[in-house]
């Protein structure tokens, strides 16, 4: 499984690239949308994990344009802020409903991220 993982706190996307690549997963993390962009650029992933909010360009905005490079791609969400509520409508408008709260607990996000790649629930 390779995973890009997209966040713009530093830390928690680094520490959560260490812990995938603890268990034997491919992860590559970046802070910025435009930094994850150019990585595809040169390959795909099976799947991506982005900050919802980020400054520049927002998780929702750069799932779709990862999509269009990359259409197999599967997607996850992270949030910090906001209701669920509103993450889950504004989430529903791109096809999507995989979403985690932040903090994020690894084992969660790992058996969503199988899920994910072992349905047809995710975003294609």
């Amino acid at each position: 499984m390779r995973v890009l993982l997209v966040d713009d706190e530093e830390e928690l996307v680094s520490a959560l690239a260490e812990r995938l690549l603890l268990r034997d997963i491919d992860a590559e993390w970046f802070t910025t949308g435009t930094d994850a962009l150019q990585r595809v650029e040169s390959g795909c992933f099976d799947l991506a994990v982005l900050d919802m909010k980020m400054p520049k360009i927002s998780g929702l905005a750069l799932r779709e344009k990862l999509h269009a490079k990359c259409p197999a791609m599967k997607f996850i969400f992270l949030t910090g802020y906001g209701s669920e509520k509103d993450f889950a409508s504004a989430t529903a408008k791109v096809g999507t409903a995989d979403y985690l709260v932040k903090p994020v607990d690894i084992e969660v996000l790992l058996g969503r991220m199988h899920e994910l790649l072992n349905s047809e629930r995710g975003v294609k």
